[in-house]
């Protein structure tokens, strides 16, 4: 059974089947991002969406209601680029390549990836429960990291989830 304590306006619990991890959120990088993603939390979107897309050594990405990397909640916002780095941790949005094109969908990096410095909007960091993200179960590479029975967010707020 989950217990559930007060909101965060600076946190994101997200809640997998090997445990829960907590993002700190950057919203003095992101603050429109932030907006989005906690929105989008706090009315049980990502509950139940699966991580669709994971590349060992690179990123964990989640994010898309239909499974396949190309949907999202229907509302694209602007990018908000900076200097922070994609370093083990961080939170970042995906894009599809077209500029202010970031929605619903984000990844996780599980190993340092400068080469997306200033290309992706930066908008969390893992501050507890990496050794989660690094169980979640991975692609395969012959399909550019697409997921074949992939694990799912339980359950993602901005109010703290204890197991």
């Amino acid at each position: 059974m989950n217990k559930i304590s007060a909101k965060s306006n600076d946190m994101l619990y997200l809640q997998t089947k090997h445990g829960v991890v907590e993002i700190k959120l950057k919203s003095e990088i992101a603050p429109k991002t932030v907006e989005q993603i906690t929105r989008l939390a706090d009315e049980g979107f990502y509950d139940g969406i699966v991580f669709h897309r994971v590349i060992d050594g690179f990123m964990a990405q989640t994010g898309d209601p239909t499974g396949t990397g190309t949907g999202g909640s229907g509302k694209n916002i602007v990018d908000e680029f900076s200097s922070s780095p994609h370093n083990r941790g961080i939170v970042s949005m995906a894009n599809s390549g077209q500029t202010n094109s970031q929605d619903s969908q984000f990844f996780i990096v599980l190993k340092d990836a400068t080469f997306l410095d200033g290309k992706y909007t930066v908008f969390g960091e893992v501050i507890n429960g990496m050794e989660f993200v690094d169980k979640i179960k991975l692609g395969e590479q012959h399909n550019n990291g697409m997921v074949v029975d992939p694990d799912k967010i339980v359950k993602m707020s901005t109010t703290k989830i204890t197991e």
